[in-house]
């Protein structure tokens, strides 16, 4: 498999597909909003976005299934399968604020192996900069054709962090805030972008020390730290284990924040 081909193919995808969502950002109305579930929206945008992405995934690579926020696809791929996050950042979208992304990676699956199969390509293009981070497996990470790296910072104090807050689940909100009081204390600040794909590729180059959140999903995820890895960095979930893809928690630094940064998140912990 090409994937630096393959790669090129899926940035131009997101591209497009993000030039869709940019448009219809001043068509959407407040009836075209849906509640998924408590405080997760949904509109017309994040559906169609999806299906532009699954049918172009399906002719690139017809054997691929899809694990998707929006569910347009239920195929599973005997190796490979795609993890898609059409719009990453649907609250910002909705309501005017310009952070999001689309999110696309693809990860494979050894016939031979038990585990979760690792992930082969990402592609997370935050759409209002017109920003592109990718990387795909023996590459580099690159932000629109420049590579880049995580921040050499190895000090909490001389660091800026980023985080987000649960929709629900708020057995550990108490604990979680305590970190968040410990990191205002004691760093540069934290910030709240509400695009968890965008707060992994600003992890990826450099511009915050690590990330942290929970209660999230694959498709949120699952490019943005791959490219945080191929940029040089690390990702754990809160127990300092790899279990970030489908643990719904992650840990994301720079790889020099580590031990810092696993101590503080490893408080989160529910009632």
């Amino acid at each position: 498999m090409d994937y630096q081909a393959l790669c090129m193919d899926v940035i131009e995808l997101a591209r497009q597909v993000g030039m869709f969502i940019k448009i219809e950002e001043q068509k959407v109305k407040q009836a075209d909003i849906e509640e998924k579930s408590l405080n997760s929206l949904v509109s017309y945008v994040d559906k169609t976005a999806e299906q532009m992405i699954v049918e172009t995934l399906s002719e690139l690579l017809p054997e691929a299934g899809f694990i998707a926020e929006e569910g347009t696809s239920d195929k599973v791929g005997d190796q490979y399968n795609w993890i898609i996050d059409p719009l990453d950042g649907t609250t910002n979208f909705l309501h005017g604020l310009p952070v999001y992304a689309v999110s696309i990676a693809l990860q494979f699956q050894d016939e031979d192996e038990d585990e979760d199969g690792d992930i082969v390509l990402g592609v997370v293009y935050e759409v209002n900069r017109d920003e592109c981070f990718y990387s795909w497996k023996g590459g580099k990470a690159f932000l629109n054709n420049e590579e880049i790296s995580v921040s050499k910072e190895s000090n909490v104090k001389d660091s800026l962090f980023a985080t987000g807050f649960p929709y629900y689940d708020y057995e550990r909100i108490d604990s979680y805030f305590e970190v968040l009081k410990h990191l205002a204390q004691n760093s540069r600040g934290v910030r709240r972008m509400g695009s968890a794909a965008v707060d992994l590729a600003y992890v990826a180059c450099g511009r915050f020390g690590a990330f942290f959140e929970y209660s999230l999903h694959p498709w949120d995820v699952a490019a943005g730290a791959f490219i945080v890895q191929q940029a040089g960095g690390e990702v754990f979930d809160f127990k300092g284990g790899d279990n970030w893809l489908h643990g719904k928690e992650i840990l994301a630094t720079n790889g020099r924040l580590d031990a810092q940064m696993k101590d503080l998140v490893g408080r989160i912990k529910s009632t």
